[in-house]
């Protein structure tokens, strides 16, 4: 008799590629278009839904530890993805109860609705299961349809690739509101045509977004994001990293505070940080200086420039390469900070590679530092850096934080870039072409820590050495 882990296993093994391929199924007219996929769940590795259920206690404290662990070895099984990351973007505390964590769902789904409901005051066309591709107020805030009484409908028509609010009954209150709005409101109202037109070309190879309701669910939560938060309002590259959060997981509410929680996480917190600020200095419509000069947010410049200073400490050879070829301006690896590798790996694998590096950089007060009104109470173990709390940090956070290393702009995902060239220095000596022949990612991963762990101590070498000067 097979015993249930083995059961498992097998099951694993067997329906690998069949259990991804329905879980994030391609359309069949782009098979050919979609990279190679590498992950597949791995017994004894992967973090089964079997071993995430186990990890709870009988009244839901999670055992994050061990939870980490496997996640690092092998990723999240697809079928409990959305809500393991609910935990590695700190959505929720590891020490609390079902019953305080089903209380804080409740509530955020209700403050969620209210959001929604301020928004669709404001735009109807929002919660109606249909979303906007063409501008619905000009940048003095007047309503596009007033601008144009002479045509008919059939030119709003033409003007979006998308069925359009203008085609439904919405058109009769019309679909925005006509009162004179302040500049929040006009700015907001800008995004939303752009917002579309981004959820038009996301994971367009998924059969998910083949339903219209499923583009509405992502533009929704955008939409309502961009009004909640004036500062980042919407970016280009935004909708990159919501469209996984929205097809994981099913309650829309719950995928916005996911999706909130993951922005806070990069651009927000002194918990390290992933490089999504590069989207301000490029594609930010609203207020896009106030992060290059923040205390908390920085532009592209410091964490490019934090590239550079890694491979100059570890391999200095390449460095010096690679600023005669441009300057040392390490442009290069624009593309792939800006949306975490979203183009270089399929679906799947660009998704396997954000729970490595957020289980690897996970650090036990990212809830705390999240929930302001228990921030007082919250303050004295967030000060705690003991062997307990260094245990539930993932490996690349306990480094840091046995270091005492704070630097906000060395994320994993610059060392991993960093990795990649210096694994592949000679090639890079040689030719210079470029990062899109990335690694495979676990090993990448690993090289990335190794290569972090050699960074710091040059880095604690380098301090002693002026401390005793």
């Amino acid at each position: 008799m097979v015993c249930c882990e083995g059961l498992t296993g097998i099951l694993m093994k067997n329906s690998a590629n069949g259990e991804v391929d329905s879980f994030y199924a391609i359309r069949p007219e782009c098979q050919s278009d979609v990279p190679k996929i590498r992950f597949k769940p791995r017994a004894g590795k992967t973090l089964s839904a079997r071993r995430w259920h186990a990890a709870f206690s009988q009244d839901g404290h999670l055992d994050i530890e061990k939870v980490l662990r496997r996640i690092q070895r092998g990723g999240v099984h697809p079928s409990i993805k959305g809500v393991v990351w609910e935990f590695l973007l700190g959505c929720f505390d590891p020490n609390s109860t079902f019953d305080e964590r089903n209380e804080l769902r409740q509530q955020r789904r209700q403050q969620y609705g209210a959001l929604k409901a301020e928004c669709q005051k404001m735009a109807p066309v929002i919660g109606s299961g249909k979303f906007i591709t063409t501008p619905i107020v000009t940048v003095d805030g007047r309503p596009v349809q007033d601008l144009s009484t002479n045509d008919n409908s059939q030119d709003d028509n033409r003007a979006t690739s998308t069925p359009s609010p203008l085609d439904s009954p919405l058109d009769d209150g019309g679909h925005v509101d006509d009162a004179v709005p302040d500049k929040k409101v006009i700015q907001w109202k800008l995004m939303l045509h752009q917002i579309g037109l981004d959820v038009v070309r996301t994971d367009r190879t998924l059969v998910f977004y083949e339903s219209e309701a499923n583009q509405a669910k992502l533009w929704d939560v955008l939409a309502v994001y961009a009004w909640m938060d004036n500062d980042i309002g919407y970016c280009q590259g935004m909708n990159d990293i919501c469209s996984p959060m929205v097809i994981l997981i099913e309650n829309e509410a719950d995928a916005f505070w996911c999706f909130e929680r993951a922005m806070r996480r990069l651009f927000k917190t002194h918990i390290p940080l992933l490089p999504f600020f590069l989207f301000f200095f490029f594609f930010c419509v609203p207020k896009r200086e106030n992060f290059r000069v923040s205390t908390n947010s920085i532009g592209v410049q410091s964490q490019l420039g934090t590239l550079s200073e890694i491979i100059k400490a570890v391999d200095p050879q390449l460095h010096q390469h690679l600023e005669d070829l441009d300057g040392g301006e390490y442009l290069f690896a624009f593309r792939m900070l800006m949306v975490l590798f979203r183009r270089e790996f399929s679906f799947v694998d660009a998704l396997y590679l954000w729970e490595l590096m957020w289980a690897m950089e996970y650090n036990p007060n990212i809830f705390s530092s999240y929930e302001e009104s228990s921030a007082s109470a919250d303050k004295s173990s967030t000060q705690n850096t003991n062997g307990k709390m260094l245990k539930k940090c993932g490996k690349f956070e306990r480094k840091n934080v046995k270091t005492g290393y704070k630097n906000q702009h060395s994320s994993l995902a610059v060392f991993l870039v960093a990795s990649v060239l210096a694994t592949k220095n000679k090639r890079f000596l040689k030719e210079a072409k470029g990062l899109d022949d990335v690694v495979k990612m676990q090993k990448a991963c690993n090289e990335a820590l190794k290569l972090h762990k050699k960074y710091l101590s040059k880095f604690a070498s380098r301090h002693l050495t002026l401390w005793r000067a």
